[in-house]
């Protein structure tokens, strides 16, 4: 079994592989091919992704069944005892140390109104402020209802 998943590729592109491999979502492809095909398939691949991201998920015959193989991608394989993980980036600079995000900050210092975003701003009837796990449109309409 091969899964090949393309982000921002040419659309060529994705014709080019549906000889082979069936398309089950929009840039989600699948099949059974032979390793000279699937070969033949990456290559292409790589050469006509231009600034697109690949990854293809393929049979490997070791612990996991599965082996990755990546184009122009954040995520990563690596080889950690014998099992082959993703590994991501860490968002943010890259100081080596991992820093928090505005929202703990806000939390940390003393009370969620204390974000600089919110100073002198009272909370809507609910007690809640849009610090932590409201959407863009809902902090948007929050501070609309607050500046009237």
């Amino acid at each position: 079994m091969t899964v090949l998943i393309l982000t921002a590729c040419p659309a060529g592109l994705r014709g080019f592989i549906t000889r082979w491999l069936l398309e089950i979502s929009a840039g989600v492809f699948v099949g059974c091919v032979s390793a000279r095909v699937r070969d033949e398939i990456w290559k292409a691949t790589v050469d006509l992704a231009k600034n697109g991201r690949s990854i293809m998920v393929i049979d490997a015959d070791n612990e996991q069944g599965l082996d990755f193989r990546v184009h122009r991608h954040d995520w990563t394989p690596k080889d950690f005892d014998g099992l082959t993980l993703m590994q991501r980036p860490l968002p943010g600079p890259v100081s080596g140390t991992i820093s928090r995000t505005k929202n703990f900050d806000s939390e940390a210092s003393g009370g969620p109104n204390d974000s600089p975003q919110f100073k002198g701003q009272e909370s809507g009837e609910s007690g809640r402020t849009p610090d932590r796990g409201w959407s863009k449109a809902s902090r948007r309409r929050f501070l609309k209802r607050t500046k009237d």
